[in-house]
């Protein structure tokens, strides 16, 4: 028996009514939750100003929504007031908008005066009371507009392309993000906490990459956290080195020997064709070495302040005699063709086969593992960015991490790697960088350039604290 039902007014409703009703509702309800004009998402705010302000570079926002921007506002507030930066309502709706603001001329602003950005951000979508969906995020910001101070204490007078020179410099301010020796406009040199707070100490390196004549100065550069920035010029006095070069003939056995197994042992593919064989192995696996060498020398900087650094000089391997020269420039041929070139950066040393080597200064061992030309190597880091590398070893007695001391053995000479024979190849290394071992292996450059400089920088800071 079908059974009806009445309304308000008297009138019979069918049975199916009311479900309708309810399933309309739903779908009301569902097309509210889930159709795009009617999302629920508020404007994303990027304000991408640190916690610091220098009150000189504009202020980066990225405002952005799905159902697209139709008006945006930013305020800044200090202790005297506010000022509207930037205010706009879009006539034609936009998903993504990009600010950079200039900072508000005003006068008497105090460092870390504490100053608050007022961000406003509304979309288009039909939810809540057809007014869209609003952020208004309120961002702290301490400004900061003196750069740090910058200065230098005391340096080496000279330095030498492919050689090294110590740096002690002056570096002050409450919120430093970042200090360094420039070097030439190529490379950073990381600073060492030295004898007093704010006082720094680094030994840099002319990488014989840098042409004499591309040489532009040193400054050692200083950057807060509002991104002031200061420097003060190194005065250094240049010399040229004396490049050598020699002409390698290279044979068809070395390549298909050697240069074959350095690549196998790396895991790289070994081209089919000689001269792209030799070429792979001398440049383009020397760079990945070479950048090897480099990263693992600069994780292993220690930050700790010292107070003194007295290395003594470097000693050739006993007995040996010199079969390579450091800053020789090498080219490659094959068959009376010029296939490649490359810089010998240290100093080969053979002597007898297995020949045992033993270190001149104690430091601790930050790698021991087979690096493609340089075959089983090892680095020694000796302490404000200095190391020295051992190459083409055999048996090794050390391990990373192990602390070793003056007149160690660590190893035997050998013939791993890219090699003609068994020897020693010995490098200096200034944070990774390979610079004349000459240098080191002089106990009067190492005082007048090295320690000298720190005795008469302490004395110095020790005055004018």
């Amino acid at each position: 028996m079908e059974r009806n039902f009445k309304d308000s007014r008297g009138i019979k409703v069918g049975k199916y009514f009311i479900p309708s009703v309810l399933l309309g509702v739903c779908m009301g309800l569902g097309f509210l939750f889930f159709s795009p004009q009617f999302e629920r998402v508020s404007p994303v705010v990027k304000f991408k100003q640190s916690e610091f302000w220098n009150m000189k570079d504009n202020l980066e926002i990225e405002l952005s929504d799905n159902s697209k921007l139709t008006s945006y506002k930013i305020t800044y507030i200090d202790e005297k007031g506010e000022k509207v930066l930037d205010e706009k309502a879009l006539a034609t709706p936009i998903s993504k908008i990009s600010l950079k603001l200039a900072p508000p001329k005003l006068d008497n602003i105090q460092k870390e005066s504490q100053v608050k950005i007022i961000i406003e951000a509304t979309d288009d979508s039909r939810w809540g009371f057809l007014t869209g969906n609003t952020t208004d995020n309120t961002y702290e910001v301490k400004i900061d507009n003196k750069a740090p101070i910058t200065s230098v204490v005391n340096n080496s007078r000279y330095i030498a392309r492919g050689g090294s020179a110590l740096v002690v410099v002056k570096v002050a301010d409450e919120n430093l993000k970042n200090a360094y020796i420039n070097f030439s406009d190529k490379m950073n040199f990381e600073l060492i906490p030295f004898h007093k707070k704010n006082y720094y100490a680094a030994i840099i390196a002319w990488d014989i990459n840098i042409p004499f004549e591309s040489f532009t100065g040193a400054n050692v550069v200083a950057i807060d956290k509002a991104g002031n920035k200061s420097s003060a010029k190194i005065p250094l006095y240049i010399q040229d080195f004396a490049v050598k070069n020699d002409n390698l003939n290279i044979t068809q056995e070395f390549i298909d020997t050697v240069s074959k197994t350095v690549l196998e042992n790396m895991n790289e593919e070994v081209p089919q064709d000689l001269a792209a064989r030799f070429v792979k192995q001398n440049r383009e696996l020397r760079a990945k070495n070479i950048a090897k060498i480099k990263q693992v020398s600069l994780k292993n900087i220690k930050k700790d302040m010292i107070q003194d650094f007295r290395p003594e000089a470097f000693v050739r391997l006993q007995g040996s005699q010199t079969a390579a020269g450091f800053g020789e420039r090498r080219h490659y041929f094959l068959d009376n063709v010029k296939i490649d070139e490359a810089w010998h950066l240290g100093l080969d040393w053979a002597s007898v086969k297995n020949d045992s080597i033993t270190i001149s200064n104690g430091g601790n061992i930050i790698f021991k593992e087979y690096l493609g030309i340089y075959g089983n190597t090892i680095i020694i880091n000796h302490g404000l960015g200095l190391g020295t590398l051992y190459a083409h070893t055999t048996n090794q007695f050390i391990n990373i991490g192990d602390k070793v001391v003056k007149n160690q053995k660590i190893a035997t000479t050998g013939t791993t790697g890219a090699v003609l024979g068994d020897h020693l190849h010995f490098g200096i290394l200034v944070q990774g960088i390979e610079v004349n071992p000459i240098e080191w292996m002089d106990q009067n450059w190492i005082k007048t350039r090295i320690t000298e400089i720190l005795d008469a920088s302490k004395a110095i800071i020790d005055q004018n604290p």
